[in-house]
């Protein structure tokens, strides 16, 4: 199943990573959160990526056109430029289709723009900067069961403040930054039937207030409930609480590495 990856926005609420590169570049643990991303949908085999290039789309052209040299060996013959290329990497076999969809293309629109590498078939769709440890198994399956045109993966967000349980004026237990307990929110993490690109028009079309606005009207867009962990990459604190869990081993969204 092709996976549709929106990387082309300016991410301004960032804007100490972002000013000379886009969201999905900036890194945690060494990597770039696209990576992370496509490493979540690989653990479940689908390595066929398709991603929609807008703000300095050049930076992600050059990681992947120079990803063997960067995770392989490489023998070089000086003058004459010849290159080979040694041993493998867990990424053996991924195909990714870059496709410029334009600086000021809305997230709708860049779907749209993309619609002909997508075969007719069904498609997986997420944003370029949040992870979660989703079963895509489950997912694509519950799709799949409700028979409808798409499926969004609802989360519960982390609060950014800690939470007080307060009993006659004095607090009776406190929770550091908890998951919302109330209220879902769009995770990302879509399945779409092709048909609903017929429901695009244009740049100026946004996922959220045009594709996903019309399918909840026609009653044509589930809830996979996913009541686990998930967390977008929006500032700079969150690039930290990210950077944090893969350095102490605890990124609950490296899913892959419980089957290496």
């Amino acid at each position: 199943m092709n996976v549709v990856i929106l990387v082309g926005g300016l991410g301004t609420r960032l804007r100490e990573e972002t000013e000379y590169k886009p969201k999905p570049m900036v890194e945690i643990g060494g990597r770039p959160i696209l990576w992370h991303i496509m490493k979540i949908y690989a653990r479940y085999g689908h390595t066929d990526f398709i991603l929609c290039l807008g703000y300095r789309g050049d930076l992600i052209r050059e990681y992947f056109l120079n990803y063997e040299t960067r995770n392989r060996d490489v023998t070089v013959v000086l003058g004459s430029g010849e290159l080979k290329i040694h041993n493998c990497h867990p990424e053996d076999g991924w195909k990714v289709t870059m496709v410029d969809t334009g600086e000021k293309t809305l997230t709708g629109g860049r779907l749209k723009r993309v619609a002909h590498y997508l075969d007719g078939q069904e498609f997986m769709l997420t944003y370029g900067d949040g992870v979660a440890n989703v079963n895509l198994d489950r997912l694509i399956a519950f799709h799949r069961q409700q028979g409808r045109l798409g499926t969004v993966t609802a989360v519960r967000p982390s609060s950014r403040f800690g939470e007080l349980s307060i009993e006659q004026g004095l607090v009776s237990v406190f929770h550091e930054k908890p998951q919302v307990n109330q209220g879902w929110i769009n995770g990302g993490f879509f399945v779409f039937k092709p048909s609903v690109l017929d429901m695009l028009s244009g740049d100026h079309d946004t996922l959220e207030d045009h594709l996903l606005a019309k399918l909840s009207r026609q009653r044509e867009l589930a809830v996979y409930e996913h009541d686990d962990f998930w967390q977008c990459m929006d500032t700079y604190r969150e690039m930290e609480l990210l950077n944090g869990l893969w350095r102490t081993g605890k990124a609950p969204w490296a899913t892959w590495k419980q089957t290496q």
